[in-house]
């Protein structure tokens, strides 16, 4: 049983059928709806970002704790207004570079101990067979498969030297596993996507629809 108001289910109805109706064309209901949309979240995420991050880690630590250095980085997020200015842009450059040094400072370290080297480590560990087989026969070919995989999609993307002879062939190996794995994860997106388009029927037949009868 639905646990909303009919109020509320006309409205999400209402919502739901306004973004279907582009499947027909773009139309002023869509427009309306996606601008609500757009404006909802830009509310949202301004209202977050006011209250997590300028009240609770500048405003309130200064008032409380005397924390005045926190007006530094403050002064830096206020630079980066400026861009919306043309004659005073350039002091936007002051703050770019530090979250751009200091993040590649800090992304660097992590993504090469927590993302590169599990990868590398995993990639030539003995790969599971999906549905649980223990075939070694199996997991030696699954597990040269995924070798043979990483190394020629890394060769596709080294380009200091011409793709000829063995270089080219295994380069256009890469370009098949590449293409792979666009496939899944296309497929993978589209699956997800399709999830979505159930439960939002879903909820027009049962919810919605359901709730006339009941």
């Amino acid at each position: 049983m639905s646990t909303f108001s009919p109020f509320e289910l006309w409205i999400m109805a209402f919502v739901t059928l306004a973004i279907f109706s582009f499947l027909y064309r773009d139309n002023p209901v869509y427009r309306l709806v996606e601008s609500i949309f757009a404006g909802l979240s830009a509310g949202y995420y301004f209202g977050l970002m006011w209250d997590t991050v300028l009240m609770q880690q500048v405003v309130y630590p200064i008032r409380t704790d005397g924390a005045w250095y926190l007006l530094i980085p403050t002064a830096l997020g206020v630079l980066l207004f400026s861009r919306l200015t043309r004659s005073y842009s350039y002091l936007s450059r002051v703050p770019l570079a530090f979250v751009i040094g200091s993040t590649s400072g800090v992304f660097i370290t992590s993504r090469l101990q927590g993302l590169v080297l599990p990868q590398i480590r995993t990639t030539f560990m003995p790969q599971n067979i999906p549905g649980g087989s223990t075939d070694p026969g199996m997991i030696v070919v699954l597990s040269a498969i995924v070798v043979i995989g990483v190394i020629a999609t890394l060769i596709y993307f080294y380009f200091s030297h011409e793709h000829k002879g063995a270089l080219g062939v295994t380069a256009k190996v890469g370009i098949w596993f590449i293409m792979i794995s666009f496939g899944a994860h296309f497929g993978y997106t589209v699956m997800g996507r399709v999830s979505l388009l159930i439960g939002r029927v879903q909820f027009l037949v049962e919810s919605w629809i359901g709730s006339f009868t009941s």
